[in-house]
């Protein structure tokens, strides 16, 4: 007998356990049967003389007869299909007919067909092959058979339709053949690791092009399990492939939208959040991304109606893949103009987003406008756009451009859904960020507006001041000081702190500073200054109050203030606190002394009493206030006084310097919400030969006698280019006090950056200054004293009271 031809895939018949389980006879070209193997006569119980000589569709026409039946007997229909097959004792044998041609020596076909009869499977397998085929058949995901050489075998009419490619062309070849666009060596890798592990792999991903869509990239889930035989031979590998790009790409928008909620808006600053809101979108929406806004908006500004005509924006953040692209984008701050009729300025006017799938080089608009750069992107292969204006509370803020190139597919209606979703809430962001910029640049003018720029003219201090903004709001803090020049040469030094941050602090210290510089020009007591602060402050709080709106004065409770009085002639300094730590006192030697001043309660805490302190200076001596405790909460006295010490005492080191060291000491144990406003102060006694001083006696004829001295005084200063005014001064003050006032009166020249002329007495009430009637005897001396001097005024003391009046000096003859 002849040997049985072999599968195409080289391996035992289905069925077949052993190769002796396979019954076999062979057919002559008439089904006439001319061999008969042992394993045909043990299954269907025919010795071979019983069969050999007769035709085959004599001894089983059910299966060899009739017109197919003919075709198989002679060997004309080469294949396999069940039979029922009349064993030798009558009984019945259920069977698989597998036939083939022959072949002669030399691979010729011959005239003889070998059949073979393989036992059916039962029921419960033959309906599995049915499910096998079905799902091969019919099932919507798809499935790929690969050998061990990793080569297709099979694969279903569902992945013929996800490859584009035809099962016929796939047979036999390799993945990187079938599948040029896809990652072969990453799938061969998988692949192969089933086939030498025999574990599973569930749901792996894989991502690419098809020929079936060659414009779009598709992205599968793919499980591979191992196919192995009865015996437990491996057989290959299969693969069940679903196709999930819709899906994939939802999750992946929606991961975005996460992404940008958490990532957009971080802070209260505009230029940042566009810069935040482009990261974001780059790469994962879009090769390139631009965020434009109106001008006024980058300043904070609200933002115009929309009209239509050219529109000039300013750029204010861009990001790329391709660092080549950014050098033809405008850079941030520049300013971008658009023709009339671009879908830039139609997006902008109307408040519509743009989708242009693919740009056209040749449209109008990219031809006539004068952005060179735009058309260089487009040049480079930048070929799809979407735009989408940022609006918040019906208001236009800017534009987002997106842009991808050629590599990547073109943005579609989903894409722009994404990019409006995104770009609303980073609209949101940024108006917030506008309206804080507005109201934050309202509040540093104030802010900056309430603290001296400069040290105004006065000899009484060297100063130095050192303003720390806040960690937190942008800077704005209630922190603040002030130096006020007073009449007799004096100086005002404060310092003060208003709880909280932002606008309403500044608001308050705006409030707090007029008040103090109007009082201060009254010549006020400190303890008496603080207890018209403190009064003022309830009076503002009801005001504000009545109008039902929330008060923005609210902070004045609480605030703290040191004022610190300085005369230069004295040498002596009286202060007050309201609730404020006292400054610290660094002599020349380097020792260090915290005045026992008495701190009293914060302003507007219902206690009007401001106990006072009065101390003199030794010369050399450094005066350190702080809107802060110099203190740390561990620090000893000792600790602070050689922090200090170290700083302060170094007479070579600059009083700038010194002031900037220790405000770095001091912020060390500070807030992030806590501002500084550091104030230092070297005071420098008067020079004896610029003071005169007499007393007066009570007598009109003293009036001549002093306006004599007071000549002489101005000979030896070299100011007699002042005699006449000055000797008009001395005469209008002391006839005043001999007539009004009550001794003892005192006559005080100071020769400081201006003359100053002082006229002392014992009485609490002074003369008013009018305007006389042609008719009147009088009334006319404070009149001429205004007229002869830049600045006069009164200021009283615990007995009596003090007119004076300056006059300016020759810029030659300054002191």
């Amino acid at each position: 007998m002849g040997k049985p031809s072999q599968t195409p895939s080289g391996h035992r018949f289905p069925g077949a356990s052993r190769d002796e389980d396979v019954a076999g006879f062979v057919l002559d070209g008439d089904g006439v049967v001319s061999a008969w193997s042992a394993a045909a006569e043990r299954l269907l119980g025919f010795r071979p003389a019983d069969v050999i000589g007769r035709p085959a569709a004599a001894l089983w026409p059910q299966a060899f007869a009739g017109p197919s039946g003919d075709d198989r007997a002679r060997g004309a229909d080469p294949g396999h299909h069940r039979a029922v097959l009349t064993r030798r004792d009558g009984g019945l044998a259920d069977v698989v007919l597998h036939t083939s041609r022959l072949l002669e020596p030399g691979g010729h076909e011959g005239v003889g067909t070998m059949v073979v009869a393989v036992p059916a499977p039962p029921p419960a397998a033959a309906e599995g092959q049915a499910i096998l085929e079905a799902l091969f058949t019919q099932a919507p995901i798809g499935i790929a058979v690969y050998d061990r050489d990793l080569r297709f075998v099979r694969i279903n009419a569902a992945l013929e339709r996800i490859h584009g490619f035809p099962e016929e062309k796939a047979l036999g070849r390799s993945v990187a053949e079938v599948l040029p666009g896809l990652d072969a060596m990453a799938i061969e890798r998988r692949l192969k690791g089933v086939l030498d592990s025999g574990r599973p792999v569930v749901n792996a991903v894989h991502q690419g092009r098809t020929a079936a869509d060659p414009d779009r990239e598709h992205v599968w889930h793919v499980s591979s399990v191992v196919l192995t035989a009865p015996d437990g031979d491996v057989l290959g590998v299969t693969d069940l492939i679903i196709d999930i790009t819709d899906r994939h790409r939802t999750r992946e928008r929606l991961a975005l939208l996460d992404e940008a909620a958490m990532l957009i808006g971080t802070t209260l600053d505009v230029r940042r959040t566009a810069e935040e809101l482009v990261d974001v979108l780059v790469p994962r929406l879009a090769d390139v991304a631009t965020i434009d806004l109106l001008d006024d908006v980058v300043e904070g500004a609200e933002p115009e109606p929309m009209r239509h005509g050219p529109v000039a924006v300013r750029s204010l953040a861009r990001t790329a893949v391709d660092p080549e692209i950014i050098s033809r984008i405008r850079r941030p701050g520049e300013l971008q103009n658009y023709p009339p009729d671009s879908p830039h300025v139609l997006s902008l006017a109307d408040g519509r987003p743009r989708l242009i799938p693919v740009l056209d080089p040749d449209a109008d608009w990219l031809c006539d406008t004068a952005d060179e750069r735009m058309k260089a992107m487009v040049t480079y292969g930048i070929d799809s756009l979407i735009l989408v204006p940022l609006r918040a509370r019906d208001a236009t803020l800017g534009l987002v451009h997106l842009y991808r190139g050629r590599t990547r597919e073109p943005f579609e209606p989903d894409d722009l859904v994404l990019a409006q979703d995104i770009v609303a809430r980073a609209a949101v962001c940024l108006d917030n960020a506008r309206r804080y910029t507005n109201e934050h640049m309202a509040a540093l003018t104030l802010h900056a507006s309430m603290l001296p720029r400069s040290v105004p003219d006065q000899s009484a201090v060297e100063v130095a001041q050192h303003y720390r903004p806040s960690r937190v709001h942008a800077g704005v803090s209630g922190d603040w000081f002030d130096v006020i020049p007073l009449s007799g040469a004096r100086v005002a030094l404060v310092v003060g702190a208003v709880p909280g941050t932002g606008f309403q602090a500044a608001a308050c210290m705006g409030h707090i500073c007029s008040a103090i510089r109007t009082l201060a020009q009254v010549d006020l007591t400190p303890d008496e200054l603080l207890g018209q602060i403190d009064d003022m402050v309830p009076r503002l709080l009801e005001r504000e109050h009545s109008t039902g709106s929330a008060p923005v004065v609210e902070g004045l409770k609480g605030s703290t203030c040191l004022y610190a009085v300085y005369d230069p002639v004295s040498r002596r300094c009286v202060m007050a606190s309201a609730g404020h730590p006292p400054p610290a006192v660094v002599g020349r030697a380097g020792d260090v002394v915290i005045p026992d001043v008495p701190i009293n309660s914060p302003l507007g805490q219902g206690d009007p009493v401001f106990e006072p302190l009065e101390l003199e200076l030794a010369e050399g001596s450094t005066l350190v206030f702080s809107s802060h405790s110099l203190q740390r909460p561990t620090d000893t006295c000792e600790t602070l006084a050689a922090r200090l010490s170290s700083v302060v005492a170094d007479r070579g080191r600059p009083i700038e310097e010194a002031c900037r060291a220790i405000s770095d000491l001091v912020a060390a144990h500070l807030t992030m919400e806590d501002g500084l406003a550091l104030l230092l102060a070297r005071p420098r006694p008067l020079d004896p030969g610029k003071l005169a001083t007499w007393t007066v006696p009570p007598l009109p004829a003293a009036v001549g006698d002093m306006r004599s001295l007071v000549l002489r005084q101005l000979d030896q200063w070299g100011l007699e280019h002042l005699s006449f005014s000055t000797a008009l001064i001395v005469s209008e003050l002391i006839t005043n006090a001999i007539r009004h006032g009550h001794g003892p009166i005192r006559l005080r020249l100071i020769l400081d950056r201006t003359l100053i002329c002082e006229v002392s007495d014992s009485a609490s009430t002074s003369p008013h200054i009018r305007r006389a009637a042609t008719t009147d005897e009088g009334g006319r001396g404070l009149f001429l004293v205004a007229q002869c001097s830049r600045r006069w005024g009164t200021r009283y003391a615990l007995a009596g009271k003090t007119i004076w009046a300056e006059q300016t000096l020759e810029p030659d003859r300054a002191a």
